[in-house]
C-alpha cells in the first residue's frame, strides 16, 4: 500500500496588516535601543565630567610651575618642599616660621632644575646626559628615596657638576695674564702721596696700600689674572696696557664704592638732649675741606649740600631736623655733633661706617705674560662661562610660576601636616 505523502503548507504571503505590525515593532525596538545607548552615553559622560571636575578642582592637581611647556602640579611642589626640608635639615619650626621664604626657594629650585635639564640637552656635551643607572647609583649613595622629585633633584646636582666640568675642559691651556697689585684711594692727593711712598727704594706697594685703601673688597695683591677676571674694565686696561714694573697714574672711577665718608655738621639748636642739625656727607677729606672753605666764604649750606652731599637719609638741603643720639647710626657723627657749639660748621669728620662713591685706582703691574692657568683661575673662568650660558638660556625660556600667597601657604600646610604625621 503506498505511503501517504506529507502535505506541505503552501507559502503564505504576509498580509498588509501583518507587515504594518512588524514594521511598528521594529521601529519600537530601534527607538528602545537608541534610547538605551543615549542613556548609557549620558551616564558615562556625566560620570567622566564629575571625575574631571573633581580632579580639576583638587588643589593638588593644579599646575603651579611651567618651564617651556613642562608642567609641575601642586602635588609635585608639596613633595619637593618636603624633600628639600629633609635635604636641608628643616624641621617643622623652620618651615612654619619661614614659610614664604621656603616656598620661594623650592619653587626657584624646581625652575632651575628643569631649566638646567633642558639646557643641557641642547649642549654639545657627551657627559651631560644623566642615565637612569647614574641616577639610581647616586640616589643610593646619598641614601635618598627613588621617586620623581628626588630623581629631579639628583639630576640637577649631577648636571651642574658635569656642565661645569664641560666648560672647564673648553678653556685653553694658556692665556695672557697680568700680575697686579691694586688699591682704591679717596682722592688725587692720597694717590700722589701713595705713589711717592711706593716709589722709594725697597718700598712694598701692598703693605703701603693698606692704610690708604678705601675698598676692602678690592685691594692688595690680586695675583695673576686674565683680562676676563679683572675687577673692572678700568683696572683691566691698566693691567694689560700699562708698563710692567710701574704704578699707573690715578684712574678716576665715579662708580667705585668707598668704605669711608666725611661729614660736615652744623647744629642750630639744642633741647633736652636733642639737637636741630644739618649735615652733608662728602666722598673725601679734600672735598670736605673744599666745601668747608666755600661755606666760610659765605656759601649757602643747603645749596652746597644739594651739589655735593652723598647722604641719602634726608632731602637735598641736608636738613636733619631734631635728632637724638643714635639716630644717624654713626658713632663718629654723634661724638662730634652732640658736642659741637651752635652755628659752627665742624671740621671734616671721618666715618668708616658709611659708603660713598667715586675714587681713584692705582694699579701696580708686577708681571704680564702668556701663562698656564691655575686651578683657581680655571674654576673662576668656568663658573663665569657656565653662568653666562645658563643666564642666556633662562632669558630665552618661557617660565611661569603661578603660585600666589594662598597657594604657597596651602603647600606649606600640606608639608607641616606630613611632618606632624612623621613626628618631625
Amino acid at each position: 500500500m503506498a505511503k501517504k505523502q506529507k502535505r506541505v503548507a503552501p507559502d503564505r504571503t504576509p498580509t498588509k496588516h501583518q507587515r504594518s505590525k512588524w514594521q511598528r515593532q521594529m521601529r519600537i525596538r530601534r527607538i528602545v535601543i537608541i534610547a538605551a545607548v543615549v542613556f548609557l552615553v549620558g551616564i558615562g559622560s556625566w560620570v567622566g565630567y564629575e571625575t574631571y571636575q573633581q580632579r580639576a578642582n583638587n588643589p593638588l592637581n593644579q599646575i603651579v610651575i611651567e618651564v617651556n611647556g613642562v608642567q609641575f602640579n601642586m602635588q609635585y611642589y608639596v613633595n619637593a618642599i618636603y624633600a628639600y626640608a629633609g635635604i636641608y635639615g628643616w624641621n617643622s619650626s623652620i618651615v612654619s616660621n619661614y614659610g614664604n621664604e621656603v616656598a620661594d626657594l623650592v619653587a626657584d629650585n624646581v625652575v632651575n632644575g628643569e631649566s638646567l635639564r633642558q639646557a643641557a640637552e641642547a649642549l654639545d656635551c657627551s657627559n651631560c646626559t644623566i642615565t637612569s643607572t647614574d641616577l639610581e647609583a647616586a640616589l643610593q649613595g646619598y641614601g635618598w628615596p627613588d621617586n620623581a622629585v628626588y630623581q629631579d633633584i639628583m639630576r640637577a646636582i649631577l648636571l651642574d657638576q658635569n656642565v661645569r666640568s664641560y666648560f672647564t675642559l673648553q678653556l685653553p691651556a694658556t692665556m695672557e695674564q697680568a700680575h697686579i697689585q691694586v688699591v682704591l684711594v679717596e682722592s688725587q692727593d692720597a694717590a700722589a702721596d701713595l705713589i711717592t711712598q711706593a716709589s722709594a727704594p725697597g718700598a712694598n706697594f701692598t703693605a703701603l696700600a693698606d692704610p690708604f685703601s678705601c675698598n676692602s673688597s678690592i685691594e692688595g695683591d690680586l695675583g695673576l689674572l686674565p683680562e676676563e677676571l679683572m675687577p673692572n674694565a678700568l683696572i683691566a686696561n691698566a693691567a694689560f696696557n700699562g708698563t710692567v714694573g710701574e704704578i699707573s697714574g690715578p684712574i678716576y672711577d665715579s662708580t667705585a664704592i668707598k668704605d669711608v665718608g666725611y661729614w660736615l655738621i652744623e647744629v642750630t639748636d639744642k633741647l633736652d638732649g636733642k639737637i636741630n642739625a644739618r649735615a652733608m656727607l662728602l666722598g673725601s677729606e679734600a672735598e670736605a675741606e673744599q666745601v668747608k672753605a666755600e661755606l666760610a666764604a659765605g656759601g649757602n649750606f643747603s645749596s652746597l649740600a644739594a651739589a655735593y652731599s652723598q647722604y641719602q637719609g634726608t632731602n637735598s638741603t641736608g636738613e636733619l631736623g631734631w635728632i637724638q643720639e643714635g639716630k644717624m647710626g654713626s658713632t663718629a657723627f654723634d661724638q662730634v655733633a652732640f658736642s659741637l657749639p651752635l652755628n659752627q660748621v665742624s671740621d671734616p669728620v671721618k666715618d668708616t661706617s658709611v659708603h660713598t662713591t667715586g675714587g681713584y685706582w692705582l694699579v701696580n703691574v708686577v708681571d704680564r705674560d702668556n701663562l698656564a692657568l691655575s686651578d683657581d683661575v680655571k674654576q673662576q673662568l668656568a663658573n663665569n662661562h657656565y653662568n653666562e650660558w645658563f643666564g642666556n638660556w633662562t632669558l630665552q625660556s618661557t617660565i611661569n610660576t603661578y603660585l600666589d600667597s594662598s597657594q604657597k601657604q596651602y603647600a606649606i600646610n600640606q608639608v607641616l601636616a606630613g611632618m606632624a604625621s612623621a613626628g618631625i
